[in-house]
């Protein structure tokens, strides 16, 4: 699924192809200033005030204090450049890694609120039963058109409601009629904070975080990440004592003011983060952060009935193209009442939906 998309800036940096040397400078500043000296010496000699013999070779026209104050003026050059650049601190390899910047990068963009209504009309027809959260999406996606913005807007996302109703599988779909990338962040079983934001340089395990990976292998400027199990993340500190959470690393990003000149501490450069949008997943709201509630919105949702359940396993099963007879044996399941006693989630469903697809395409035996 495509959709229209409009370029935004994403940095401050500039890219030059060929920075030159300090010899390469030195040079070219001797020969403007034999040059400028040569002509002034021919304007002399015309006008009457020098001799002939008095003439300096061209070669003569710099003396050694020349040169000194030649070599001060390219390093001044040269740093004012470099500095200019904004990147001339990394090294060569890592300025490579942020060549797919060069010129913006695109982000998603709803054109009308028709299209919002759309986008919605799908999202709700797959998971009905995530009615609340697509609705909260809606909103956002509409005032974004409404507005003209660039790209699409909605408020941060967290999701609550038992495990196995389809939080994660409904992010991943919106991202999926969004056509935006999705970055996955697992609050419990990672570093979470360093995973998002990345590692500064000085550390042994330093490197870019998912968020700022996304962006540069995707070359999209407003991606989805989903975080699973915010509610579960802990902290961590340095052998300093340092005190490092999930909560404090996103809370710059999203806020959209300080997500526009947002700094990446291993590029240690501000990108404009204000385009990527984001959903979060608890199972509870105990351990939910005060700070991450009053910035997003909080839905609560209930457990899947068995109903709701059945209505996915046909419609998933449909979207993947399963045979007729695979669909309707799934609901005799459902219909016998095979799975009334028993604990059935979105993710049971879901292995149910694979095995009978690994079944139908099964080459038939002789």
């Amino acid at each position: 699924m495509t959709r229209s998309t409009t370029t935004i800036e994403f940095h401050d940096l500039t890219f030059l192809d060929n920075i030159p040397n300090v010899r390469d400078v030195e040079e070219r500043l001797k020969k403007s200033l034999r040059r400028v000296r040569h002509v002034k010496q021919e304007e002399d000699l015309e006008a009457g005030r020098v001799k002939k013999g008095d003439l300096v070779s061209i070669y003569d026209l710099i003396d050694d204090d020349d040169r000194k104050r030649i070599k001060c003026r390219a390093r001044r050059y040269l740093e004012r450049v470099r500095s200019s650049i904004g990147m001339y601190h990394l090294s060569e390899e890592n300025r490579a890694r942020l060549t797919p910047l060069r010129g913006g990068l695109p982000v998603a963009k709803v054109s009308t609120e028709h299209e919002a209504d759309e986008i919605a009309a799908a999202l709700h027809a797959e998971m009905p039963w995530m009615a609340p959260a697509t609705e909260e999406v809606w909103h956002g996606l509409r005032a974004s058109a409404r507005e003209r913005l660039p790209g699409v807007r909605f408020k941060p996302l967290v999701l609550v409601g038992p495990p196995g109703i389809g939080k994660s599988h409904w992010a991943r779909r919106l991202a999926h009629h969004l056509a935006v990338p999705t970055t996955m962040i697992e609050a419990t079983g990672e570093p979470a904070t360093f995973s998002l934001v990345g590692v500064q340089k000085g550390w042994g395990s330093a490197s870019a975080g998912k968020l700022m990976q996304t962006v540069l292998r995707e070359r999209h400027g407003g991606p989805l990440v989903i975080i699973d199990e915010v509610e579960k993340s802990g902290e961590m500190r340095s052998e300093k004592g340092t005190r490092h959470t999930l909560t404090d690393a996103l809370l710059p990003l999203l806020e959209r003011m300080t997500a526009a000149t947002w700094e990446c501490p291993f590029f240690q450069i501000k990108f404009d983060m204000s385009w990527v949008n984001w959903v979060m997943t608890a199972n509870s709201r105990t351990g939910l952060p005060e700070p991450l509630q009053s910035r997003c919105v909080v839905l609560d949702l209930p457990d899947l009935t068995t109903s709701q359940l059945r209505d996915f396993a046909v419609t998933e099963g449909t979207r993947r193209g399963l045979p007729d007879p695979a669909v309707a044996a799934l609901v005799d399941i459902f219909d016998r009442g095979a799975i009334s006693n028993a604990r059935f989630s979105l993710r049971t469903v879901s292995r149910m939906l694979d095995r009978a697809e690994i079944l139908a395409r099964r080459p038939m035996l002789n």
